[in-house]
């Protein structure tokens, strides 16, 4: 087999440039953990050079004609290879409880969903870098104040320092994308166990943001909260305004508001 054809539809663009590969593969240090899995690895443009370092590298590739390249042409991946949907399937599987780095260049379509499932396993992954939609890939580490800063970013930076590292210009794909891409590098905080319940916390950050134009004692009311919290001049504010440590004190106040 000489070469995998991009599918559209699977959102495909493979990375012709070894030194972005390269660069991308330096991008996490390896510590804590032994294994790492690399999310849609395509032609393995970025495999090879995981492979050169001292780490377990597991690849996670949904694409049938992929993994049948991947098997011929990685000897290095015998048994490492997992045919499956890194939406859908259970990682302890392979995992097992153990913690892991994740690494990839994301297909675009499917990447801020990868971001969410990667949370559920946060616990587990001390590190996570890749590529991304240029967009995305800055949303991810925006900071309050701005369009660009939004669910994605509060959710990721609770747990996670968030660091954009570079950008990646369309013509080194085949076949191109139609946007530019960025490569960013995620690190566990050291205590990365929030001072609020995790769940309420999500479900506060999702619920204010999806009504962002609007102040959050309009955004928050399905929260069915008091009338003496929402003076609170926190619900003076559109969710745009408020940082990561801010959304965990509002968590914490609507904590108390319920007891």
């Amino acid at each position: 087999m000489e070469k995998v054809r991009a599918k559209k539809h699977l959102g495909q663009h493979f990375l012709k440039d070894e030194s972005i590969a390269a660069a991308i593969a330096d991008t996490l240090n390896f510590e804590g953990y032994e294994d790492v899995l690399e999310i849609g690895p395509g032609m393995g443009v970025l495999t090879k050079y995981l492979l050169e370092k001292p780490i377990n590298t597991y690849v996670i590739e949904i694409d049938t004609e992929s993994v049948t390249y991947l098997d011929e042409n990685y000897p290095k991946l015998k048994d490492k290879i997992i045919s499956k949907d890194f939406l859908k399937y259970n990682i302890n599987e392979i995992f097992e409880g153990k913690q892991f780095g994740i690494i990839g260049n994301f297909p675009y379509n499917i990447s801020t969903q990868i971001v969410f499932r990667a949370l559920e396993y946060r616990n587990q992954i001390p590190e996570f870098a890749g590529m991304f939609q240029k967009e995305v890939a800055e949303r991810i580490c925006e900071k309050k104040g701005t369009k660009a800063y939004g669910i994605l970013s509060v959710l990721v930076q609770a747990f996670y320092d968030a660091e954009y590292l570079f950008t990646v210009d369309e013509h080194v794909f085949n076949p191109p994308p139609k946007v530019k891409s960025g490569v960013l590098r995620l690190r566990r905080k050291k205590d990365f166990s929030l001072p609020c319940g995790e769940k309420l916390f999500f479900t506060v950050v999702k619920t204010a943001f999806q009504q962002r134009r609007k102040t959050l004692r309009n955004s928050l009311k399905t929260l069915n909260l008091s009338d003496k919290l929402r003076e609170d001049t926190t619900f003076d504010l559109r969710p745009e305004q408020l940082n990561v440590q801010q959304f965990i004190e509002l968590t914490q106040k609507i904590e108390a508001d319920a007891v």
